[in-house]
């Protein structure tokens, strides 16, 4: 069940993507290969089993490219990870500090003033700093039973448009991939239209990108591989 593990210590894969549903293929094609099994100590679904990479980057090239969800052909049978409609309902919790009864945190509430001042940053002093950065995050979440996955969002404006590069500390590969960087990606429209300048790429990160057990067997019918669930009969 397991793909056969790294002698030489952490394997580190990069991916390069064309548009966002192909970089979410890619990835679930080749966590097949390249993903750690391991049962969860502590956690979402604590007790239940991960498929993880060591470290993934993936770079996608045209994340504006329509459409941002993942491409499941109807005769697979397969739902799609992200129901329609649902960027639009997501990306006020990127950009606003509104938190739902029973929310500890929203991205937004750690987003929302620093999107304002990265905008008037590249507005009034210009394009060449590296200091348009996002933080997701306080020492506190550390204690949190479900701290912030994303942990930041680097910026950067070079050849005329604004590029995302974004690090997650953990990440749900099936569902919350697509639809972390779907709203990423709106979210990056957005700022570049009020800085005046391009959309541009999104780089990702992350050390704990993984599918969870249930979400198994749907990799391998949408990759039409067979790789890490027990033999059926």
């Amino acid at each position: 069940m397991n793909p056969t593990p790294c002698d030489s210590g952490l394997q580190v894969v990069s991916i390069e993507a064309r548009d966002l549903p192909d970089a979410w293929f890619q990835l679930v094609y080749h966590i097949l290969d390249h993903g750690h099994e391991y049962t969860i100590d502590r956690g979402s679904y604590e007790g239940q089993k991960r498929l993880e990479f060591d470290y993934v980057t993936v770079r996608i090239r045209y994340p504006g490219t329509r459409p941002l969800l993942p491409d499941i052909p109807p005769a697979m049978g397969i739902p799609n990870p992200v129901a329609e409609g649902y960027l639009e309902e997501y990306l006020p919790l990127l950009m606003t500090s509104v938190r739902q009864p029973g929310e500890e945190y929203t991205y937004g509430q750690y987003l929302e003033p620093q999107i304002a001042e990265v905008i008037r940053m590249y507005r009034e002093d210009g394009h060449g700093t590296n200091q348009a950065y996002m933080t997701v995050g306080a020492p506190e979440t550390i204690t949190y039973k479900d701290p912030p996955c994303l942990r930041g969002v680097d910026t950067r404006i070079r050849y005329g448009k604004l590029h995302f590069m974004v690090y997650f500390r953990s990440w749900d590969l099936w569902n919350g991939l697509p639809a972390n960087l779907g709203g990423l990606q709106l979210l990056k429209e957005y700022m570049a239209a009020e800085i005046g300048v391009e959309d541009g790429e999104i780089v990702a990160a992350s050390k704990g990108l993984h599918l969870y057990d249930y979400a198994w067997r749907l990799a391998e019918l949408r990759t039409m591989r067979d790789k890490v669930s027990p033999p059926r009969p």
